[in-house]
């Protein structure tokens, strides 16, 4: 599989469609520890991003990138607009003008995304965040890439990682957010953000 601008925007279709899906899922997962409100304001988001989608496209995987987060960081409230926004953002400063993206390419992409998010949210590994998630996915890309994955294989990788790492928030205390407050009764609940951060990645694995 080619990852070129065309398939850029297949990809962030299916994102589109799997935030649809799991929107209600991720507004209830929210509603436990959280505002309840993640569900749906990132489905607000990909929705006005499929509205970009059926007008004049970028020629490269980065042009895509940027306009995704351009996108989400105008139309969504909260922390989840600022945080996915500038991931999509810092993925596509990473790639660049290429017109089409490899392996490792794609896993640059990912780390500068979770740099990007940790840079935003000032969150670490263990804080029970969407990094959580995506540091995982990264290390799974970046092993997968080395191993000459090609870009759908190491997207692959990253969301078998990051489905893990949301599924192991579920014990932990949160130390970031809105969940913080709640002390120890944060724990028993999967964190949003790094369970929505899963679906993404694997919609976008295809």
């Amino acid at each position: 599989m080619t990852c070129d601008a065309a398939s850029t925007v297949s990809a962030i279709r299916a994102a589109a469609a799997a935030v649809g899906e799991y929107r209600s899922e991720l507004t209830a997962l929210d509603r436990e520890i959280g505002d309840g409100d993640h569900g749906e304001n990132l489905a607000r988001g990909f929705s006005a991003v499929l509205g970009k989608l059926d007008g004049d496209l970028p020629g490269t995987p980065g042009g895509v990138l940027k306009l995704v987060a351009t996108t989400l960081i105008s139309t969504v409230g909260g922390a989840s607009g600022p945080l996915f926004g500038t991931a999509f953002l810092r993925a596509a400063t990473a790639v660049g003008d290429a017109a089409e993206l490899d392996g490792p390419a794609v896993a640059t992409a990912l780390a500068a995304a979770r740099d990007g998010v940790v840079a935003r949210g000032k969150a670490e590994p263990g804080d029970k965040t969407m990094v959580d998630a995506l540091g995982a996915a990264v290390r799974a890309a970046q092993e997968r890439a080395a191993a000459g994955g090609r870009p759908g294989e190491v997207l692959a990788a990253a969301a078998d990682a990051a489905t893990e790492a949301a599924a192991a928030t579920i014990p932990m205390q949160a130390r970031k957010g809105r969940a913080s407050y709640l002390g120890e009764r944060s724990i028993g609940h999967p964190d949003p953000g790094a369970t929505s951060t899963a679906y993404i990645l694997r919609a976008l694995a295809g």
